[in-house]
């Protein structure tokens, strides 16, 4: 099967909607209060989606999701802080490097990547250095698409009186995060991932007493999230040049959201395109990396084939001549490929996806069916 346009089976960029790309067509004027209540509407309705209005204000931020990431700790932890950054990726591995660069004090953990973090492990590790202020976790560990449990992690660091910082940059708006029930200091997301906007604009939900706290702890003019929701909130603008086809497209993303059912909805259909996903390449004898108790519905790595004639260069470009855009593997010690189960796909299109890999690893000799 040849794709039209080729669908994006990766963590993000994703393949978006036609709705989502036509609203990228009109040019906004970055002072002009048609664009000031798009960008409100939008933090509206992303507060909503975790319970937080409350309770939190939320930031947006030009950029990547590392940039807002950056931004959060940057802001929020002190310069005299301590962070604790639990690691089972080459996410966590980048938020630590990001203390570094920013002389946060920090101390890491790290188990192997297809183990989730436990709660046990992050109580025994307050209790033993009471310098640590913070803790910052990946969520949903994109790298392998494994869940780390945040609701536990979350009672241990309340419970320590600690902040918590939580990356959930793949987990947003398809897993359920309730900000009244899991208590958090920060949580991070983007525009291109759950929510199937375009990149180019993160977000923060900041608790209001930390953010108020915060002030004159950024070592970034730019990246400076308290100073960002100060001039927002006296101007209704944004204080530099913002992604005004970005946000216009995520407003429109998020249009789609609530017509499709929401969280539950989106959910759904991903956990479907996940299972559809796993069921399809089993058939092939292709193992997926992590058991199904610790997947996550949203990116499945793969085991590579141990043919010596797979290459995952040529792999990917072939599968690609077929209209899917797959993901080269993140891991260390084996040699993977990863599928993503999120953006503008549904169960028929995965079944595509695997159809056209199975067409191929044939043509490659790699696979005999």
């Amino acid at each position: 099967m040849r794709t039209a346009t080729p669908i994006l089976l990766t963590p993000g960029p994703l393949t978006t909607s036609n709705r989502t790309r036509q609203a990228m067509m009109v040019d906004w004027g970055s002072w002009d209060e048609r664009f000031n209540q798009l960008t409100a509407s939008v933090c509206e309705q992303l507060l909503a989606i975790i319970q937080g209005a409350e309770r939190h204000h939320c930031v947006p931020l030009q950029g990547s999701g590392t940039f807002a990431v950056e931004a959060a700790i940057g802001t929020l932890v002190p310069r005299n802080g301590k962070v604790l950054v639990l690691i089972n990726g080459a996410y966590g591995k980048r938020l630590a490097k990001i203390c570094d660069v920013l002389g946060r004090a920090f101390s890491t953990f790290e188990t192997l990547e297809d183990a989730p973090t436990a709660a046990a492990d992050v109580d025994r590790l307050l209790h033993a250095d009471a310098a640590i202020t913070h803790v910052a976790l990946i969520h949903c560990e994109t790298s392998t698409g494994i869940l780390n449990p945040l609701a536990q992690i979350a009672e241990v660091v309340k419970r320590h009186g600690k902040r918590l910082i939580i990356d959930a940059m793949s987990s947003f708006g398809a897993l359920p995060i309730d900000a009244r029930e899991v208590p958090f200091d920060a949580l991070i997301a983007a525009s291109g991932k759950c929510l199937e906007g375009v990149p180019g604009m993160g977000f923060v939900f900041v608790e209001k007493t930390a953010l108020a706290a915060s002030r004159g702890n950024c070592h970034s003019l730019a990246m400076d999230l308290f100073d960002q929701h100060h001039y927002m909130a006296q101007t209704g603008q944004w204080r530099f040049t913002p992604p005004t086809h970005v946000v216009a497209a995520l407003h429109e993303a998020l249009l789609q959201y609530h017509e499709e059912g929401g969280l539950s909805a989106r959910y759904q259909r991903y956990a479907t395109n996940c299972r559809t996903l796993l069921d399809g390449m089993a058939e092939l004898h292709l193992r997926s990396f992590l058991p199904a108790a610790i997947q996550a519905p949203i990116i499945v790595t793969f085991h590579a084939p141990k043919d010596p004639r797979y290459q995952f260069t040529e792999f990917y470009e072939r599968v690609k001549a077929k209209g899917f855009l797959l993901y080269p593997g993140k891991l260390t010690q084996v040699e993977t490929f990863r599928v993503g189960c999120i953006g503008q796909v549904d169960a028929a299109g995965m079944q595509a996806a695997v159809n056209a890999i199975a067409q191929v690893l044939q043509d490659m000799d790699v696979l005999d069916i």
